[in-house]
C-alpha cells in the first residue's frame, strides 16, 4: 500500500536528476519561511508537503509549521508519517499476528487478503531471546544460535512466513546483533526511495535507543521501549 498522491498546494513537487536516474522530490523552497527552520523541522515540513491529502494533512498544517516561532507555545497539531518502522521481537511478533488475523478476516469477507500489508516498510529485529547456554569455547556463538532456533522453531517459521507474505516486511534473525547496538544504523537508508519518490529517511522504533540514528542524519523516535534492566537503569 502507498499513501495517496500529495495535493501539492504549494507547487513543491519537482524532479531531481542523479546520474541517469530521476526522482520526484518536494522542494522546501516553495514554502515561505522554510529556509529559517532548523534541520529537524525541515524534515517534518517535507513530510507534510509529500503527504498532504487535504483531510488529515492540509495546507494550513504546512503554513503552521513554516511559521514556527521558537518562543511561542505550540498551538497547532501536525501529522507525521514515518518513512519506516523498526520493531523488536517482543513487540513485532504481535503485529505480525494482527496482520495475519486481518488477512484471514478479509478472506472470510470475500476480499483480497494480499491487500493487507504494512503501510510503510517495517523491519523486525530478533534480539532479546538468545541465551548464553555455552561459553568459553570456540563454537559457543554458533551453538547458542542453534539452540535458539531449536527452542523457538515455530515462532521463527511464522516470522519467515510473514517476511514472504507481506510487502516490505523483513526479519533480522537472531545472532546478527541487538537492535540498538548494531541494527538501528545498519538498517537506516538516510534517503528513502519508493515508487519513484526520494525523501528523507525517518523512523519510529519500539526500542528506547532508536534516537541514536539521529547521529547519521535520520530523524528517529523511540516509542514504548524497555526500561528497568540493568544496562538501561538511570540513577
Amino acid at each position: 500500500m502507498t499513501a495517496p498522491a500529495s495535493k501539492d498546494s504549494f507547487g513543491a513537487r519537482g524532479t531531481l536528476t542523479v546520474g541517469d536516474a530521476s526522482y520526484e522530490v518536494f522542494r522546501l523552497s516553495a514554502v515561505d519561511g522554510a529556509e529559517r527552520l532548523p534541520y529537524s523541522l525541515k524534515i517534518l515540513l517535507e513530510n507534510l508537503l509529500r503527504t498532504e491529502d487535504g483531510a488529515n494533512i492540509t495546507a494550513d498544517h504546512v503554513r503552521a509549521l513554516a511559521s514556527w516561532d521558537p518562543s511561542a507555545d505550540p498551538d497547532t497539531e501536525i501529522q507525521f508519517t514515518p518513512a519506516r518502522v523498526i520493531m523488536q521481537d517482543f513487540t513485532g511478533v504481535p503485529c505480525v499476528v494482527d496482520l495475519a488475523t486481518m488477512r484471514e478476516a478479509v478472506t472470510q469477507l470475500g476480499g483480497d487478503p494480499a491487500k493487507v500489508n504494512p503501510l510503510a516498510p517495517a523491519e523486525l529485529v530478533i534480539d532479546h531471546s538468545v541465551i548464553a547456554d555455552i561459553f568459553g569455547r570456540p563454537d559457543a556463538f554458533e551453538r547458542n544460535v542453534d539452540l535458539e532456533y531449536e527452542r523457538n522453531r515455530e515462532r521463527y517459521q511464522f516470522l519467515r512466513w510473514g517476511q514472504s507474505a507481506f510487502d516490505e516486511f523483513k526479519v533480522v534473525p537472531p545472532g546478527t546483533g541487538i537492535v540498538h547496538q548494531v541494527n538501528i544504523e545498519h538498517l537506516a537508508r538516510v534517503v528513502m526511495v519508493r515508487n519513484g519518490i526520494a525523501y528523507p529517511d525517518t523512523v519510529v522504533g519500539t526500542d528506547s535507543h532508536t534516537t541514536m540514528v539521529n547521529g547519521i542524519g535520520v530523524l528517529g523516535w523511540g516509542v514504548g521501549g524497555h526500561r528497568g534492566r540493568g544496562r538501561h537503569a538511570v540513577p
